[in-house]
Parts: C-alpha cells; sequence; structure tokens
C-alpha cells in the first residue's frame, strides 16, 4: 500500500469512520490475501519489482488454479517455475492459458505492455543443460529484459566459445549454464567484462554427484566476477541477471 492510502487509511481511523480491525484487514488485503492453504503475496511487486513467482512442483493442480485466479485478478504478470506438462494441460482445460515452455516448464502470463530493457546472455555448456537454461532464460524475458541463449558451447569444444568473444563482451551480465564439471564458467569468467551468473546443473556421471562437483567447482573459481546459485537454479539467475541488468524495474 502506497503512502497516500495509508494517509487516507489512517484519516478515516482517526476521524471515526472506519474502525482499526477493518483497517487492518484493508492493509492485510493489499498485501496478500489469504486462501487458506497459500497466501498469495500482492505486495511483493512494491517491494521486488515483480510480482511473486509461483514454485508449482508439489502442488496439486487445484491448488494451482486457486493461486493463478488470484495473481492474475491484481497482476497481469505472472510465473509459475516447475511445472508438469501434464498439470499445464489441466491447468489449461480450467481456462489458465498462458504460454508454456515444455524445456524450461514454465508458464508465462506476459504483461500487457512490457518493454525490454538491457542485454543479457545465456550460455549453455550443452543441450542436456537446456531446460535449466531455458528457466533463467524465461524468467528474465517476463522480468522485462532482452536475453539470447547461445546454446550447446561448452569446454569440450572450446572453439565454439572463441568464435563468440564480442558478443560475450556486448553483454551486460552473462549467465552460464554448465553441469560435469562446470569448467565453462571459469572459462567466461576470463574472457568477459561483466557479471557473470553461474549455474551449475545435475547433468553428469557418477562422480558429479547430482550437480554437487559443478557447484564445488563454480564456487571455488579463481575467475573474478563470477557468482555462483544453487544446482538447476535458472530461476535464481534469471532474476538476479534481471536486477543486474535493469536495477530501476522496482
Amino acid at each position: 500500500m502506497d503512502q497516500e492510502k495509508l494517509y487516507r487509511l489512517f484519516t478515516k481511523v482517526s476521524n471515526g469512520d472506519l474502525s482499526p480491525d477493518s483497517a487492518l484487514k484493508l492493509v492485510q488485503a493489499e498485501s496478500y490475501v489469504d486462501l487458506g492453504f497459500a497466501k498469495v503475496d500482492h505486495g511483493r511487486r512494491k517491494r521486488l519489482g515483480f510480482p511473486e513467482v509461483v514454485y508449482a512442483e508439489h502442488k496439486t493442480v487445484e491448488h494451482l488454479e486457486q493461486i493463478c485466479l488470484a495473481h492474475l485478478e491484481v497482476h497481469d504478470c505472472l510465473l509459475l517455475t516447475r511445472l508438469a506438462e501434464e498439470k499445464y494441460l489441466q491447468l489449461k482445460a480450467k481456462g489458465i492459458k498462458g504460454r508454456y515452455n515444455p524445456t524450461a516448464r514454465t508458464l508465462s502470463f506476459e504483461p500487457t505492455s512490457l518493454e525490454s530493457v538491457g542485454n543479457i546472455l545465456i550460455l549453455s555448456a550443452g543441450t542436456s543443460d537446456l531446460c535449466v537454461a531455458e528457466e533463467a532464460k524465461e524468467t528474465a524475458q517476463i522480468m522485462g529484459n532482452n536475453v539470447e541463449l547461445i546454446t550447446d558451447i561448452g569446454v569440450a569444444g572450446l572453439h565454439r566459445l572463441l568464435d563468440r568473444l564480442e558478443r560475450l563482451r556486448q553483454a551486460k551480465v552473462i549467465i552460464v549454464v554448465a553441469g560435469m564439471e562446470g569448467a565453462l564458467a571459469s572459462v567466461v569468467g576470463g574472457v568477459a567484462q561483466v557479471p557473470i551468473i553461474a549455474v551449475p546443473t545435475s547433468i553428469g556421471y557418477g562422480a558429479s554427484f547430482q550437480g554437487v562437483a559443478a557447484l564445488l567447482s563454480m564456487l571455488n573459481s579463481c575467475a573474478p566476477g563470477v557468482t555462483t546459485v544453487n544446482i538447476d537454479n535458472g530461476f535464481g539467475a534469471g532474476f538476479a541477471a534481471s536486477l543486474i541488468n535493469n536495477p530501476v524495474a522496482g
């Protein structure tokens, strides 16, 4: 609730036109809606510059439907992550019809007026990392960023990266998505002059330990400017990159 609304509300309470209990309910309704099983946060856009994002994995279709309807009643923008295609089809049958990305497993409801700014570059080491890279791309795009995704550019064929050096230097922030040993982030950190967000993925053989090897490699990178998010956290990388690329969005 903005300052002007709060002032009017306090004035009504002070004049006796509104009870404190009623005023409290109005403030709560402005900040979140209690659905019983979930509290839909309507105040997050004012605090962080972007509405609440829904992590869909493990939620029932019925709960997702109610959360979506509560969000879209107030906001024209919504992002669901980790949404299985089967659940998306059930939501679609119920009238929830956003744009679904089956690779990223995201459902996007994009603002009616969205002006993209800046320049975020996403590098995916291999095609097996695409699900995480696409999640980062969908997140950054819906937050109003110009995003380019370059795929299959891992260190097993370093010439593929060297061919893109000029493109790397044009970006404002780079997201590097890699599994196996996660070496791509350090290599990019050695040639790029912008912030780098490294995303380890759970892709790899046994000794990769479902992404732990890549995570530790990225955390221990000697290249300056490399920041690492959690394993398979494309959403976290896309959100952080957006704040770097467009800090005035909020």
